[in-house]
């Protein structure tokens, strides 16, 4: 509900759905980087800054649209138990997996020209870090056909 009493837009309703997914991948991504050796730890970090910005920008837009943003979540439960640089791996494909499902959603929702290419953007480069944190998992393929989209 917007704080002028009426029914949020599916739009607002998408940008919080992305605003939780960026709040778990900020929070993943330092479970990534703990399970990485210390000098294999620049895509975890680059990955967490990536969506703290996106976070912030959609906390921003929400803000500017007087929606009420989603809260951070103390924790996050994990997928599987991250062990190894190969599990930290799959698990940053994981994270990027559940970003662009929800860059999607928006995308699907949006009613505005900028929040589409918004979702386009950050799509096209969730979908490039998870390319290469499939290729460190030794998940094939590296590439999703359509990003995003659960598999037919």
């Amino acid at each position: 509900m917007a704080e002028d009493g009426t029914a949020a837009s599916g739009e607002d309703t998408a940008l919080r759905g992305v605003l939780a997914a960026e709040h778990a991948a900020v929070w993943g991504y330092g479970v990534v980087g703990a399970a990485l050796p210390p000098d294999a730890r620049g895509p975890a970090v680059d990955g967490e800054l990536a969506h703290r910005d996106a976070r912030d920008r959609l906390a921003a837009l929400l803000d500017e649209r007087e929606a009420d943003p989603v809260p951070a979540e103390a924790g996050y439960a994990l997928p599987f138990p991250v062990l190894s640089p190969v599990d930290a791996a799959a698990l940053g494909a994981e994270l990027e997996e559940g970003v662009s499902a929800a860059w999607v959603a928006l995308l699907d929702a949006a009613e505005q020209s900028a929040v589409r290419q918004l979702a386009v953007d950050a799509l096209g480069t969730a979908e490039a870090r998870a390319v290469g944190w499939r290729r460190a998992a030794g998940r094939t393929p590296a590439t999703a056909a359509l990003p995003g989209l659960a598999d037919s």
